[in-house]
């Protein structure tokens, strides 16, 4: 569970501290502060837990497109031409190390009168080739790539997004629980809802 308190400057070095918190037979636990400037900017607690064998239930894979029949981004910045907002199209245009598959492209086109508001997207998401065969290292891939798109779900019901020029955001917090091995180097579904806005704050 992180908490972002201050912007952090990547030109400049950042010290993590981390305490040792406990360390069980099947659980261990951990509390990080990461500092830069003699300010603190991130503040982490970890739980980590042994394999054990166990009760095993999942819901089902929703039935969505598959990767390879949606364009890639720049195909959907060429398909979408000028209907695509200026802010979004520089987004969708910069180098990353993730490869998105928007599946909804409506989501980026202004909703029809009278239909209910949207609360949610989904996209397949990858890191760009392949990863050492390290758990550890797909782990923190997934935690990069789980806040890239996440912060703009709060924006979905009110037909807006973080490229509006009326919108400061930010992320605040943000939690992750890993139940299962996977591979960050392969499609993953990233299946998002918001859950609330108010108070110029947004739970997704």
């Amino acid at each position: 569970h992180s908490y972002f308190l201050l912007p952090g400057d990547p030109t400049k070095p950042i010290r993590y501290e981390v305490e040792r918190l406990r360390d069980g037979g099947s659980f261990a636990a951990r509390r990080c502060v990461a500092k830069q400037d003699g300010r603190t900017i991130f503040a982490l607690a970890a739980s980590f837990h042994a394999v054990e064998e166990g009760l095993d239930y999942a819901p089902s894979m929703p039935d969505v497109p598959k990767p390879e029949a949606l364009p890639d981004l720049a195909g959907l910045t060429a398909a979408l031409g000028d209907r695509m907002p200026e802010g979004v199209r520089r987004y969708l245009e910069r180098e990353r190390p993730i490869d998105l598959r928007i599946i909804d492209l409506k989501r980026f086109a202004p909703r029809p009168a009278g239909t209910p508001p949207r609360t949610g997207q989904r996209i397949w998401m990858r890191a760009k080739g392949s990863l050492p065969n390290d758990p550890a290292m797909h782990r923190a891939v997934l935690a990069y790539l789980s806040d890239m798109t996440l912060l703009d779900v709060a924006l979905v019901p009110h037909d807006s997004s973080v490229f509006d020029k009326k919108v400061q955001a930010a992320s605040l917090d943000h939690a992750i629980w890993f139940h299962r091995p996977f591979r960050a180097d392969e499609w993953m579904l990233y299946d998002e809802e918001a859950q609330s806005t108010q108070s110029a704050r947004g739970l997704c």
